[in-house]
């Protein structure tokens, strides 16, 4: 194996980067598991704190569902009931004033700002400030750092990065509890994707990039066969094809259905895009092909 970075865990694999992972996370794997290649080969369940034990009654109750069309929607309307998504004032939104601002002269809360408008704007612009929003809940959740967002992240006292922190704080400024909305989407997304078959564990996507060399790459056996480290958010396709229309390359990944974050075809009209899959990242050993 040609090592390019020079990071090496246990038997000579690549190792997470300790630049790429936080030393704490708020699910039940510490990120040095969930970012590294023996998770993707070997993928166990992903929990993250605290959400089966307060929403067990929704999925208790979507056990009893067989349409996933209904199961959609009524996972839709309890988001709304549970999150008051149509009663924003009950959840301490001030019309006047903003989320309980103390002064007039504060700006309008961003009232509006729920889990669906977040993932539409992460569709729309993966550079963008929802972008920006769910690369943070990605990192407080799972303790995986973003790589990129409209330049290299990679060196936290860059003016890049500090970018990205003011558009994630914008972007979560005025919310009620969307950090916890994503939480819940994340908990149905996986309750989805394991309910037709308990057993299947990976999907095979495709991701199409140009500038290959713009992405880092950990390690490689060949020309075609590398490990790479991903952003810790990133767009994948079903369908190869879809995905060639991105890109010159073609990333090819056994993605384990835990690292899934969502998918268009979860909800009703949420996303207008074809086969997309949000994909949380780490280390991937990919197979890079040209179309």
């Amino acid at each position: 194996m040609e090592d390019v970075v020079g990071v090496k865990g246990l038997g000579g694999v690549p190792a997470l980067p300790r630049g790429a992972r936080l030393p704490i996370n708020r699910c039940n794997l510490p990120a040095a598991i969930i970012g590294g290649l023996t998770y993707q080969r070997n993928p166990a369940p992903l929990v993250i704190d605290g959400v089966w034990e307060l929403h067990r009654g929704l999925f208790e109750m979507l056990d009893g569902l067989p349409d996933v069309a209904l199961r959609a929607q009524r996972f839709v309307d309890y988001m709304v009931v549970s999150f008051r998504l149509e009663a924003l004032e009950e959840a301490g939104l001030n019309p006047d004033f903003g989320w309980l601002a103390p002064c007039r002269n504060r700006a309008p809360a961003r009232s509006n700002s729920n889990y669906q408008r977040v993932v539409r704007g992460w569709a729309f612009d993966a550079d963008g400030r929802e972008a920006a929003v769910l690369k943070g809940w990605v990192e407080s959740r799972f303790g995986l750092t973003p790589r990129y967002h409209r330049g290299s992240l990679a060196d936290t006292g860059s003016e890049a990065y500090w970018r990205y922190l003011e558009a994630r704080s914008a972007g979560l400024y005025g919310t009620n509890a969307l950090e916890a909305q994503l939480d819940l989407l994340y908990a149905y997304t996986q309750y989805e994707l394991h309910r037709p078959d308990p057993d299947c564990t990976h999907l095979t996507l495709f991701r199409g990039v140009n500038k290959l060399d713009a992405h880092e790459r950990i390690a490689g056996y060949g020309r075609s066969d590398s490990i790479y480290l991903l952003n810790n958010l990133n767009s994948f396709s079903t369908s190869r094809e879809r995905a060639s229309e991105f890109g010159d390359y073609i990333l090819q990944a056994e993605v384990p259905l835990t690292k899934i974050f969502f998918y268009n075809h979860l909800l009703p009209g949420m996303l207008k895009g074809e086969d997309e899959f949000a994909v949380i990242g780490g280390l991937y050993a990919v197979q890079v092909t040209t179309f």
